[in-house]
């Protein structure tokens, strides 16, 4: 099957796992993907031995339906993190410009409505605030009230699709900006799959490098294929925890 349909077919299985068992992974989960595929394909030798232990070909198989299924949540939500990291740099790109195209129509407002105290008013609430939301709300504010009163801005010269352009950039940096912080407002829902179809994947992985461990104990030969790859290579680098637990 396909890592999609892989997916679909657990999908419900793996929202089920409880949000207080969820852990986050502790290796990288395209390693973590290989190394279950890695897995699975050394057992293809022994598997008569792995059935002494409980693990029928069935069992050894749903291994790949799980890594197929967590390879499609990593997928998913690789696309989702690139897709907010995009949104980052869009708004880090855009957000100095918008503050200054504020910043100058409110100042342009000041002396165009400076005989005008009731209008003038209405820019001093503008201004008040501070921050990213404030701003995007201001630039909408600062249109409306521009194109409702254009006389005393049109007498000092100022460029009126500057107000067309606040409301525009108002628009688009609330998308942009909403984008850019949904990791923030709340945990992504793409996340929590992810990190549970890594959890369902690790469980069967673990079983069956369990079963193997103690199947070949005495033959390191084929004991080594029930070991990852990844933490041996980690703990050779921090000898200094030898009883860290790691897999």
């Amino acid at each position: 099957m396909s890592n999609q349909n892989d997916y679909d077919e657990l999908l419900e299985t793996i929202k089920a796992i409880p949000n207080d068992q969820l852990k986050e992974p502790n290796i990288p989960v395209d390693v973590a993907l290989q190394e279950s595929e890695d897995l699975y394909k050394w057992t293809g030798k022994d598997v008569a031995r792995l059935a002494t232990a409980g693990f029928t070909q069935e069992k050894l198989d749903n291994l790949l339906v799980r890594t197929g299924a967590c390879r499609e949540a990593q997928s998913i939500w690789t696309e989702e993190f690139r897709s907010q990291q995009d949104a980052q740099e869009q708004w880090n790109e855009l957000a100095p410009q918008a503050y200054h195209l504020r910043d100058y129509i409110l100042h342009a407002m000041r002396y165009a409505y400076r005989n005008n105290e009731a209008l003038l008013n209405r820019v001093r609430a503008i201004a008040e605030g501070s921050g990213d939301a404030d701003m995007i709300q201001d630039l909408n504010d600062v249109k409306v009230l521009g194109q409702k009163n254009p006389d005393p801005l049109t007498e000092i010269t100022f460029d009126m699709n500057m107000l067309t352009s606040a409301g525009t950039m108002s628009d688009q940096l609330a998308g942009i900006r909403a984008e850019a912080n949904g990791e923030r407002m709340e945990q992504s829902e793409s996340r929590v799959i992810r990190d549970k179809a890594y959890m369902y994947m690790k469980e069967l992985v673990d079983e069956i490098r369990a079963a193997g461990k103690y199947l070949f104990w005495k033959d390191p030969e084929r004991l080594k294929g029930y070991s990852s790859q990844y933490w041996k290579k980690h703990n050779r680098k921090k000898d200094d925890t030898p009883d860290e637990v790691t897999e």
